[in-house]
């Protein structure tokens, strides 16, 4: 969900003129880039999504660099790290090893929905006692509200994955449509894809508009957030997608497919793998909606594209949707290993590990200090505006009892309104069941 959501990104950095320079530098080489006390030798266990070891893949080669950076200013720690799978089973393994305990973790990044249970379960660690000033003016403030229990903050926010909208601006100059800016509007969007979906002189259908509909993104979603729905109320206690703002905003997402009929056949049903290969190879989608993360890849193949905000809907304000990236430290009871695990989460989530490791953020970074190179950096200003997901326990079942009703109406079997007040019962208990 990786832009905004420069959920591949973090922002924070720190430095103090007030010290002086060799007592700075003393304290950044023992914090490993702020805050903190000086622990003694430690071993870290650190398990990363995605991580293959030995630069087998790109996330193995960023992580392995960030913890060699991290080491070289701690000469007294040993950092070993496990990678698990993006799938159930990889999330499972990494939740039974942190609630087994023995060490088998420490630091650990992790999907925002494994937080509550992990949290609920006392598995992992509270940060408020290890936050700085400077850590609480860095980071965006509703991301650190958004992994707070109970008054507590159980993570490190990393980065956030904003969605944007991805232009080829090799059909806009073929059809000689002037590209979108940021801020523009819904009906500016749909006259905009009415002009870039054709036919070419060879029989190919060009499509102005395309999205990937599943119930693991939120990618379509900004455009029923623009009129004003939200799907739960901001306590996370109801089910409010199926309110008059909801229904109309997802009236606008249909109305896309069925009446302006801006979007290929099998919109609604269409596997991420084939959007980005019509959008970049065959270049039969105009535009489509994604966080962050094939940006870099565009680039590298030398795409001609560009990224803008999504639609402003009728709410009058540009809106976009993501998760956050999250490093959390299991409940450790040997206070300088505590210490020293929470020093590598502040350096991993921080500016510093930007600067030590290149191309460190797939994502736009949660601390306002963190910068990020093109193209990650055209989501950057999504950020302030992100709607986060909820980071709940049912938030994984919800979203897909959201899904196929949107998906239902999107392929004309149901009404906008059908779809969003069948779940509400269901939605309903579950959230019930936490109380």
């Amino acid at each position: 969900m990786e832009s905004s959501i420069t959920r591949r990104q973090v922002l924070v950095e720190g430095s103090k003129t007030v010290l002086g320079a060799s007592l700075l530098g003393s304290l950044l080489a023992a914090c490993g880039g702020g805050g903190g006390a000086t622990p003694g030798p430690q071993k870290l266990q650190y398990w990363v999504l995605g991580y293959q070891p030995k630069g087998s893949n790109q996330t193995g080669k960023l992580t392995d660099a960030a913890v060699a950076a991290f080491k070289a200013k701690n000469s007294n720690v040993d950092i070993s790290v496990t990678g698990y799978t993006g799938d159930q089973a990889g999330f499972t393994k990494i939740t039974q090893a942190v609630q087994g305990g023995g060490g088998q973790v420490d630091v650990f990044r992790l999907p925002s929905d494994i937080l509550p249970l992990l949290a609920k379960s006392g598995n992992v660690a509270p940060i408020d006692d290890f936050l700085t000033a400077d850590d609480k003016a860095d980071i965006f403030p509703k991301l650190l509200d958004s992994v707070k229990f109970n008054g507590k903050s159980y993570s490190w926010p990393l980065w956030v994955p904003p969605v944007g909208m991805y232009l080829n601006l090799d059909i806009f100059k073929e059809r000689g449509v002037d590209p979108p800016k940021d801020n523009w509007t819904y009906d500016e969007f749909v006259e905009i894809a009415q002009k870039l979906t054709f036919t070419r002189k060879d029989g190919t259908k060009v499509y102005g508009f395309t999205a990937l509909i599943d119930p693991g993104v939120v990618n379509s979603w900004p455009i029923i957030l623009g009129e004003g729905g939200s799907p739960l109320s901001p306590d996370n206690k109801k089910y409010t997608f199926n309110s008059q703002e909801g229904i109309n905003g997802l009236q606008k997402l249909v109305d896309l497919a069925l009446k302006y009929k801006v979007t290929p056949p099998d919109f609604g049903t269409q596997a991420l793998a084939d959007i980005t290969s019509g959008f970049s190879q065959k270049k039969n989608y105009a535009m489509y909606c994604e966080p962050s993360g094939a940006s870099s890849g565009y680039k590298s193949a030398g795409l001609n594209f560009n990224v803008v905000s999504m639609p402003v809907g009728s709410i009058g304000k540009p809106i976009t949707a993501g998760g956050i990236g999250l490093i959390s430290v299991a409940n450790i009871a040997d206070k300088d290993k505590l210490q020293m695990a929470m020093n590598l989460a502040r350096y991993l989530t921080g500016s510093q590990v930007g600067q030590d490791v290149s191309g460190y953020y797939l994502a736009p970074g949660a601390r306002k200090s963190v910068t990020v190179s093109d193209p990650i950096s055209k989501f950057t200003p999504f950020v302030p505006y992100t709607y986060i997901t909820p980071i709940i326990q049912q938030w994984p079942q919800i979203r897909q009892l959201i899904h196929t009703q949107i998906q239902n109406a999107i392929l004309g079997k149901i009404s906008p309104a059908q779809a969003l007040n069948n779940p509400a019962n269901e939605i309903n208990s579950l959230l019930a069941s936490d109380e």
